[in-house]
């Protein structure tokens, strides 16, 4: 029985939903470790859409149970109005999801002050969703934010509600800040949302540890991506929680040494949303032909990603900071027009190669990217789903990630569906996901 982590190894938006939701049927349980609503993830059976945003990936799958972590700050609302939707498509949610009384809560006014401090005269503008995820985060460390634990009892929500919205409306008059907020409507709003998720709602890492002492096996899913990580990504231009492996850990209550392996999730280029450095970003019409051929979109915002050619040196990073096991190469078919294809092999700054990745966000804006041009394959491998069906050129190309990154590449995406994945026989990430 394996305990695994999947999480993303560039900024985000690698495709993790459908890589999840592939595997889930291999493992007993699917749980969320940070992050909120700001992240979604795209899975598609058939010809249905499913749009993830709180909810781990594993729900779409029968006999699966999907565990909210606490290292994920929660927004009610956006909780109730996605199972809601889960629900009229069939999903079965209710008696499969558990939510930890130790995550953070979202509230209406943690959007309000995100607005105000991304308008702020001097700020360097992040590019967030505005959905109150940064601010929660901020409470959070604070000591001053609210549970689902305490949401849930009535006595001692009353006084930690009004405190904090006292601590809002301060910061709000301070900064000359007009928006009406009925905050007694927000309290009877919040008390209507325990009532119903109370029955969901657990001391999750127990539910987890338990399950493990029990030989269950357990899928750990990360939102956003390595680079997006507080601590290691491009700070500030990243998001509020520890997206990478470690979190998995601090977000689940689950000890390091009850984790099998690590895996990561990559496209077999780049994209990022946002603000913020972007070392082999491609401005020019390759670019646009990049996103109109992945479809390159936000699942949440509807935001055009920005696009580029893949960075081995932030790959080797992100395997360095996560150790991991394995890859998974998605949208491999995006590339598939193309007559050759550039690869960041190296970064150059002020005229010097480094091996490092430069710790300040102007440090990577000072990257001249070196690249290494490999020949395209011009031919279709939308769903092909054997290794050695693809064309020889898209087999060269893989190989030379590999050999860039120094991280075998276990499994390739040709297509956003469920049956279009090959993974490669005798590689760790086929061992990883053999079974329950």
């Amino acid at each position: 029985m394996s305990n695994i982590i999947v999480l993303g190894a560039q900024w985000g938006d690698e495709g993790k939903g459908k890589v999840v939701d592939l595997f889930s049927d291999r493992f007993n349980i699917v749980a969320r470790y940070q992050g909120g609503h700001n992240a979604g993830h795209t899975v598609y059976i058939g010809e249905q859409k499913y749009v993830l945003k709180l909810i781990p990936s594993g729900i779409l799958r029968p006999g699966i149970q999907a565990v909210i972590g606490n290292g994920v700050v929660i927004d009610p609302a956006a909780l109730l109005e996605e199972i809601k939707t889960l629900e009229s498509l069939g999903v079965p949610v209710k008696g499969n999801l558990f939510i930890s009384n130790r995550a953070h809560v979202i509230f209406p006014f943690h959007r309000l002050v995100e607005k105000m401090s991304e308008a702020r005269e001097n700020r360097i503008p992040i590019g967030t969703t505005s959905r109150g995820i940064g601010p929660a985060y901020e409470d959070k460390i604070g000591r001053r934010g609210i549970r689902i634990a305490d949401m849930l009892d009535s006595g001692g929500f009353r006084l930690l509600f009004d405190t904090l919205a006292e601590d809002k409306q301060l910061l709000a008059a301070t900064f000359k800040i007009e928006d009406t907020i009925d905050y007694p409507r927000i309290f009877e709003q919040y008390q209507e949302f325990a009532s119903l998720v109370k029955p969901m709602v657990c001391d999750t890492a127990k539910l987890l540890n338990d399950a493990i002492a029990a030989g269950k096996s357990i899928l750990f899913e990360g939102a956003q991506g390595t680079m997006l990580d507080i601590d290691h990504g491009t700070y500030p231009f990243v998001t509020s929680s520890s997206a990478a492996a470690g979190g998995a850990c601090t977000g689940t209550g689950v000890a390091p040494t009850r984790i099998d392996g690590i895996v990561g999730v990559s496209k077999a280029y780049i994209t990022r949303v946002g603000s913020g450095p972007f070392p082999s970003e491609s401005l020019d019409e390759m670019g646009e032909r990049i996103r109109k051929a992945g479809n390159e979109f936000g699942a949440v915002t509807g935001r055009p990603r920005r696009c580029g050619w893949f960075d081995a040196p932030l790959l080797r990073y992100t395997a360095t900071v996560n150790g991991f096991d394995s890859l998974i190469m998605t949208k491999l078919d995006v590339l598939d027009e193309l007559d050759e294809i550039p690869v960041c092999v190296a970064y150059r700054i002020d005229g010097q190669e480094t091996s490092e990745m430069p710790a300040t966000f102007r440090g990577m804006q000072a990257i001249k990217p070196v690249y290494r041009k490999l020949p395209g394959w011009r031919t279709s491998t939308r769903g092909v789903s054997d290794f050695g069906a693809l064309p020889e050129a898209a087999r060269k190309y893989l190989a030379f990630l590999e050999e860039q990154t120094g991280v075998e590449i276990g499994c390739v995406s040709t297509g956003p569906e469920r049956n279009e994945t090959i993974i490669r026989s005798g590689s760790k990430l086929e061992a990883f996901f053999s079974g329950k």
